[in-house]
């Protein structure tokens, strides 16, 4: 970010929490090149809580809203919702996700976060997954806080939704995925018939 002083590292510092609320105070002071002490102080002055409490109290209100699956169901932690709009979930990776060889965490963690965080946009009681274009852009390490946003990109009559989720540790992108999402209405003739095009 370049040497900023500190008013204008604060400015900035608000401006980046405003856009990204879920940025550690680690992930802020290699951002901003100042030590993690500074930017607890910074946050202190300009009020902002630290990353727990943001991400609790954004959460309360999200978690409410899910109609389409069960909340227990999310992978992740649901931390921001605007049915039929926009979603943001946060998942902290652990040594159990991993494969005991290569470290590396199994890749259907990134999709059912992924995946759970699609359906849970969707405003409708129910809703099922029914295309998928995914991309593991790299290997994800335990120990790793993933940051999934799903956005619905577009809507093809009533039932049909895309839905486009990134992933990112960091500020790096770590999965994409593209979901075609359909809405099921009670009463009708199954499933089959109406995730036909």
């Amino acid at each position: 970010m370049g040497t900023l002083n500190r008013k204008q590292r604060q400015e900035q510092l608000g401006k980046t929490l405003a856009e990204n609320p879920f940025l550690t105070d680690e992930e802020l002071a290699e951002l901003f090149n100042v030590s993690v002490q500074t930017i607890r102080l910074d946050r202190l002055t300009l009020g902002i809580p630290e990353l727990r409490l943001r991400t609790e109290e954004v959460a309360r209100a999200s978690i409410e809203k899910v109609k389409s699956i069960g909340t227990r169901e999310i992978v992740g932690e649901l931390v921001d919702l605007e049915l039929g709009d926009y979603g943001i979930s946060i998942m902290e990776t652990t040594s159990d996700m991993v494969f005991e060889k290569t470290k590396i965490v199994r890749s259907h963690y990134l999709f059912a976060q992924a995946d759970s965080l699609a359906l849970a946009i969707i405003d409708a009681d129910i809703a099922v997954t029914g295309l998928v274009n995914v991309k593991y852009k790299r290997p994800v390490t335990a120990g790793e806080r993933l940051v999934a946003k799903a956005e619905v990109i577009r809507r093809r009559g009533e039932d049909k939704f895309v839905v486009l989720v990134t992933t990112k540790s960091g500020q790096e992108q770590v999965f994409r995925a593209k979901f075609v999402v359909f809405v099921l209405r009670e009463g009708t003739d199954g499933i089959s018939a109406q995730l036909k095009d």
